[in-house]
């Protein structure tokens, strides 16, 4: 045998064809990887739509806890769809944008006014949705009628005012899912408050009343609706 540099001639090699299969497969494995991270790359990029995800947290999770009254309504239910005149019209919802009837009762004495407001936590945002938001409601007032979230405040009774809903609408937008959301829960929330009025802005976001509440919530109803996007208007005949 004899030495040419650092090989030793007479020494076994490996078998040529035996190299060049394993470097096939190499390339293969290696290509394989290559197509594996980006096809996983592109389905973090691109979003799927789910019929039904997880649901939303509870908007009252991260709040202090305070006594519950009871509220009531005679257009809407608790866990039940929200009928279509409380649906809003994006997305083919077919709905008429009408606030619903609301009645509450056994709230403290020491109350002095009130909020309600109408959030949707499953909102596909990362931050919800905030559908309507009254303040200032006097404490006398117990209800309000259908339609009292109309733009313009005339419907509210005197002292009372909305703030621009997440469309920057100072009025009710019903329910609106958009399509691939799934199921969406409707909070609407009646605020019993410690002070005659909380003087928040008339511009103000319903997040700033959400803050100012901190300090001056007594106690909260609360009914929660549910609504999902509709294939077809809502109301319609199949079809037509």
């Amino acid at each position: 045998m004899r030495k040419i540099g650092f090989l030793t001639l007479g020494e076994p090699t490996w078998d040529r064809r035996a190299l060049l299969r394993r470097g096939a497969w190499a390339g293969v494995g290696a290509a394989g990887l290559v197509v594996a991270g980006r096809a996983g790359a592109a389905a973090e990029a691109t979003p799927t739509a789910v019929a039904h995800p997880p649901a939303g947290c509870d908007p009252r999770a991260l709040l202090p806890p305070v006594p519950a009254f009871r509220a009531t309504s005679t257009d809407v239910a608790d866990g039940a769809p929200l009928p279509r005149p409380q649906r809003g019209t994006l997305f083919g919802a077919g709905g008429e944008d009408r606030s619903p009837q609301l009645a509450w009762a056994g709230f403290p004495a020491a109350t002095q006014s009130f909020c309600v407001t109408m959030y949707d936590p499953d909102a596909p945002t990362g931050s919800g949705f905030w559908h309507w938001a009254v303040v200032d409601l006097p404490a006398g007032v117990m209800d309000l009628p259908a339609g009292a979230g109309a733009a313009g405040d005339a419907g509210l009774p005197a002292g009372a005012f909305h703030l621009p809903n997440d469309l920057r609408q100072a009025q009710y937008l019903g329910a609106a899912p958009p399509p691939g959301s799934g199921t969406h829960r409707y909070y609407l929330v009646v605020t019993a408050v410690d002070v005659p009025t909380l003087g928040v802005a008339e511009d103000a976001t319903p997040a700033v009343l959400g803050f100012t509440l901190g300090g001056h919530t007594l106690a909260r109803a609360v009914l929660v609706p549910t609504a999902e996007a509709a294939t077809a208007p809502v109301g319609a005949t199949p079809g037509a």
